[in-house]
Order: structure tokens, then C-alpha cells, then sequence
């Protein structure tokens, strides 16, 4: 039998600082991000051998916090954050950006692994 463990924060909304047209540089803009994240070692018995979900949006967060031209950028930032924790052995970031087209919804999906 194999166990693979993902833990996940899905659907998280965060204002960032994000984008390369004129209009887009200085403001907050409206993302939705999606971390899944792959342990190592299968089946969790302890909160030692997990990751928080508290951690990954903390995470996001700080990302948030500085100007990055594309959010393929900063789902590979946000990737290799995630990937440098004890335990993680890949980081799938699912980002969507709301407003980008006039109709329908643009994203990406940025996957790291050890």
C-alpha cells in the first residue's frame, strides 16, 4: 500500500502588487491562488510531519507584498518557498488573475519538485 499526502489551500483571495501594463503598476490587484503541496513519507501521524495551512497563506502573503511583473513569477516564488520547508517534496501553485481579460479568467499553474 503507498500513502501520498498533499495538504492544500485552495481559493485563497489576496490582493498583490502585480502586472507590467502602465495601468497595472502601483495598485493592489486581486489574485485567487491555489497551494497544494506533496510530502515526503507518505502517512502523517503528528503535527511535526505536516505543514500548516497557516504557513502556506502567510506565505502568500509576503509574496503578495512586493512588485512582481507576472504571476508566473510569483507562483515559482511562492513554489520554491514552499519547496525549502522540511518535508515537502513538490509545490503546485495554481494562480488565477480576475480582471485580466474582459471576459473569462487567466492563469497560470507553476509546479516544483525536489
Amino acid at each position: 500500500m503507498t500513502v501520498i499526502t498533499k495538504v492544500r489551500v485552495k481559493d485563497l483571495p489576496l490582493l498583490a502588487d502585480i502586472g507590467i501594463n502602465p495601468d497595472e503598476i502601483g495598485r493592489r490587484q486581486p489574485l485567487v491562488i491555489t497551494v497544494q503541496l506533496l510530502l515526503e513519507g507518505g502517512a502523517v501521524e503528528a503535527i511535526g510531519e505536516t505543514i500548516d495551512y497557516r504557513r502556506i497563506v502567510r506565505a502568500a502573503e509576503t509574496v503578495s507584498q512586493v512588485h512582481i511583473p507576472l504571476i508566473e513569477t510569483f507562483a515559482h516564488r511562492l513554489g520554491m518557498e514552499c519547496l525549502a520547508w522540511p518535508g515537502v517534496v513538490e509545490a503546485c501553485v495554481t494562480i488565477d488573475k480576475p480582471f485580466a481579460l474582459t471576459r473569462g479568467l487567466a492563469g497560470v499553474e507553476v509546479t516544483v519538485r525536489r
